[in-house]
């Protein structure tokens, strides 16, 4: 896919919302728009599923803020670019959109593209709320540009590995493909793992066919394989193999990536795509909003959304209400991450500084461990949950 455009002006006849004051003269109430450049992977390699989620939730909260009155009567306009999982065409699209006048990036699912991207952003001083990505150095240094909604990797995959081990598994096999992210993640569950008595056996999944993944896994006694690879190959051809292998019958398997939440890991897999667990970052109530949300992106997408569709609609909420208070000036809207207060599809949404993360970071962004029901394949079952509003129930 090219370069897409995408406009949304308010619908003729709909009642304006009133919105609070900004600074004087930050905004223009003469029906220009404000544009916000987009980021998502809508082409092969890239995860087009999830970029697809991704702008689904990002274009459901562009229309609702048009249909109340967009930005103190300036309609939000999405600039969209596909970035196809390619860093450099990311830093490309980062350039041109600066140049085009967007305030602000959103978006971006793939960690090393995130990167990219927030890079250049910083570099440029554009304001970019990174929706998905959860690699912990987005940047090389501290920046006030970038902030993330989505939690560090180290997070996230520190809740799981604590799960692996509450589970009762103490040999776990890591099938992984070279790149930055999964060794990021294979060096978190490692160094999380192997001090509580954790054993990790590294298989290199570019070296090796299903089948030697799967005589490795014999072999070393492994209790849980983690998929740390692309999709749908090699992660598909591996689960195969291995539902198929009498050896590994009693071995449990885990995608902490994600790969089961969308459609397609079930369109390919069927039975054999259940009990495969992973992380997603939902609570396990979503916000009245939140269910608002819910119904309007499944009658948007013509099914369930998953989480990073949330991430889109949260992303638009957020840089929303900072146009609003601040205005459109982008040093302004970088200066205003640490005062962000925004009733999210998920909770609320507030920014602060993480140890080891350089960037403005959502702290309480809730997270789950899930699978497919294997009695039911389109429904997840909640295996473990961390933060959201769980202690409220």
């Amino acid at each position: 896919m090219g370069h897409v455009t995408f406009s949304f002006l308010p619908r003729a006849g709909r009642q304006h919302m009133t919105t609070p004051s900004t600074p004087s003269g930050a905004m223009r109430n003469d029906g220009s728009s404000i544009q916000i450049g987009a980021l998502v992977p809508l082409t092969r390699p890239g995860w087009v599923e999830a970029g697809q989620h991704l702008l689904a939730g990002m274009e459901l909260a562009v229309r609702e803020i048009n249909d109340a009155g967009g930005i103190v009567g300036r309609p939000l306009e999405l600039v969209v670019r596909d970035t196809a999982a390619d860093p450099q065409r990311a830093v490309a699209a980062v350039d041109e959109l600066a140049g085009l006048g967007v305030v602000a990036l959103a978006g971006e699912y793939h960690s090393v593209v995130a990167r990219a991207a927030a890079t250049r952003a910083d570099a440029l001083g554009l304001p970019f709320l990174c929706s998905s990505a959860v690699i912990d150095a987005l940047t090389d240094k501290p920046t006030q540009w970038v902030a993330r909604l989505a939690p560090p990797q180290s997070r996230g995959w520190r809740i799981y590995a604590d799960f692996l081990l509450g589970a009762g598994h103490r040999r776990i096999a890591l099938a992984a493909e070279p790149s930055v992210y999964w060794a990021s993640g294979a060096r978190i569950l490692r160094d999380h793992l192997v001090p509580r008595g954790g054993t990790v056996i590294d298989l290199d999944a570019r070296a090796l066919a299903p089948t030697a993944v799967c005589d490795a896994l014999a072999d070393h006694r492994a209790t849980v394989l983690l998929l740390l690879v692309g999709f749908p190959e090699p992660a598909v051809s591996i689960v195969k193999c291995v539902r198929r292998d009498p050896r590994l019958a009693e071995l449990t398997m885990g995608a902490p990536a994600g790969q089961p939440e969308f459609a397609e890991w079930s369109r390919l897999l069927g039975d054999d795509g259940a009990a495969v667990s992973f992380l997603r970052y939902l609570p396990e109530r979503l916000t009245p909003l939140g269910a608002r949300v819910e119904t309007a992106l499944r009658h948007q997408l013509g099914e369930a959304p998953s989480f990073v569709a949330f991430e889109g609609y949260d992303t638009i909420a957020v840089l929303a209400d900072v146009l609003r208070s601040h205005g459109t000036e982008r040093a302004h809207m970088a200066e205003s991450w640490a005062r962000v207060a925004v009733e999210g599809t998920r909770g609320e949404i507030r920014f602060s500084h993480t140890p080891g993360v350089g960037i403005w970071q959502w702290t309480s962004t809730p997270i789950q461990v899930v699978d497919r029901d294997p009695a039911e394949p389109d429904r997840f079952r909640i295996l473990h949950a961390s933060g959201g509003n769980r202690d409220a129930e």
